[in-house]
């Protein structure tokens, strides 16, 4: 069994996912099956160490409000990761993926945002540009 600290290092430097070596003829979604693993595993650890401080904090009587918070985020950040791995896994039959312009962050087919940073996925037109082949028309005519 670890220690406290050694889990608590753990948390606070957590690992590169271990990859597997690529094979010929392998499953080609291989590395995204063991990111989705490796998150998995975080959240679940995160999760249980989440409630444990919080009980901790709660039978002392003394609740340090920053720490659980950033702890919750932490654990909020890797369930969104995870989620975003598992939506690709699922959209992978279709095989249509990209990354964020912004962050470089995965994202599934049909998604609107990126799920890191916010920012919008599909370029979007400016409302003049919509606007302007009508007015051209219309201006047409009206003057028939």
């Amino acid at each position: 069994m670890t220690s406290l600290a050694d889990r608590w290092h753990a948390l606070r430097h957590p690992a590169p996912p271990a990859q597997a070596p690529a094979v010929a003829g392998a499953d080609p979604h291989a590395e995204l099956r063991a990111q989705r693993d490796a998150l998995a595993e975080q959240v679940a650890e995160l999760t249980w160490d989440l409630g444990g401080l919080t009980y901790e904090m709660a039978i002392r009587d003394h609740f340090r409000l920053d720490v659980l918070v950033r702890r919750a985020a932490a654990l909020q950040e890797r369930d969104a990761e995870l989620g975003e791995v598992e939506r690709l896994l699922a959209a992978a039959e279709g095989g249509v993926t990209g990354g964020c312009r912004s962050c470089g962050a995965p994202h599934s087919r049909g998604a609107a945002y990126c799920w890191k940073c916010g920012q919008p996925l599909m370029p979007q037109a400016t409302s003049t540009a919509l606007i302007e082949p009508l007015n051209g028309a219309g201006g047409q005519g009206a003057q028939v």
